[in-house]
């Protein structure tokens, strides 16, 4: 994949400075550069930002190690829904991938994995025939080649543009962890803010160590309907990493900028292959 300077060239024609970035719950103004630096975190008050797929590499692979694969699947239209072709192709140009997941093989501290990262950016990550398919294949992939896994994710949850198909993928990604899991591989799922809908039903709830960002969503149904339907009022920080990890959830939170290191140590525990 692209380094982080080519793949804003590749979006804003050709302009690689980015306007700062806003911290939504302190206001502070912060320079595209700082932030990078930063790793997402806001400096002033600690809010994670949601990454794009380029800037979690960047900061958790080793560098030029990611061999990106799947690269040209793109996202059809099923059932004709309304508008969606339009959708899609908006999202493309907005987000500057051709779906919501970015996968490939790569090293983190010189362990050989393979690693899915999701982007909110393009349909809010959601996951449609594309997005199980080519997390699908990784995961074949690892299994051939004896490799862990490590999972970024974040979405909205299935995509209701692609109807039954998108709940297909629910399955289809659950046996392909299956496979990889009874070949004796690693799989670490990362859950990030936010972590909905059918992918929490599904493969993010699958790995053997499961790490969450602090304060990350994570959940199947949205609070608010939660408590329309059980009629109780739900406590606060439901559904937080916190109240995940504290109700067994979640194995460990983790920090973003210690990330990197922990994954390496986990690898490393669990006899990753090391190369130069």
């Amino acid at each position: 994949m692209a380094s982080i300077k080519e793949f804003i060239s590749s979006i804003t024609k050709g302009n690689t400075e980015q306007p700062p970035r806003v911290c939504k719950h302190c206001n502070t103004e912060i320079p595209y550069t700082e932030y990078l630096a930063n790793q997402g975190v806001c400096p002033s008050c600690g809010t994670y930002f949601r990454l794009r797929a380029v800037e979690r590499l960047d900061i958790t692979v080793d560098k030029g190690s990611f061999q990106e694969i799947d690269k040209k699947l793109r996202s059809k239209d099923p059932i004709g829904f309304p508008d969606y072709a339009e959708k899609l192709e908006k999202a493309e140009k907005l987000s500057g991938l051709t779906e919501g997941v970015v996968c490939g093989t790569a090293k983190i501290s010189g362990f050989d994995c393979a690693v899915f990262v999701m982007d909110s950016a393009f349909m809010m990550g959601s996951m449609g025939t594309v997005v199980g398919e080519k997390i699908t294949r990784l995961f074949e992939k690892a299994t051939a080649l004896n490799l862990p896994v490590i999972g970024f994710i974040t979405s909205g949850g299935a995509r209701m543009q692609e109807g039954i198909f998108s709940l297909m993928q629910m399955a289809k990604i659950s046996g392909a962890v299956q496979r990889h899991s009874a070949a004796g591989n690693l799989y670490i799922p990362v859950l990030t803010d936010p972590t909905t809908g059918g992918i929490t039903a599904s493969f993010a709830m699958q790995g053997d160590i499961i790490i969450a960002e602090p304060k990350a969503l994570i959940g199947f149904a949205g609070q608010r309907v939660i408590e329309q339907t059980t009629g109780q009022k739900l406590p606060a920080g439901f559904q937080r990493a916190e109240f995940q990890l504290k109700h067994g959830f979640v194995d460990m939170i983790e920090e973003r900028p210690r990330m990197a290191y922990t994954l390496a140590k986990l690898l490393a525990l669990h006899a990753g292959k090391k190369t130069k």
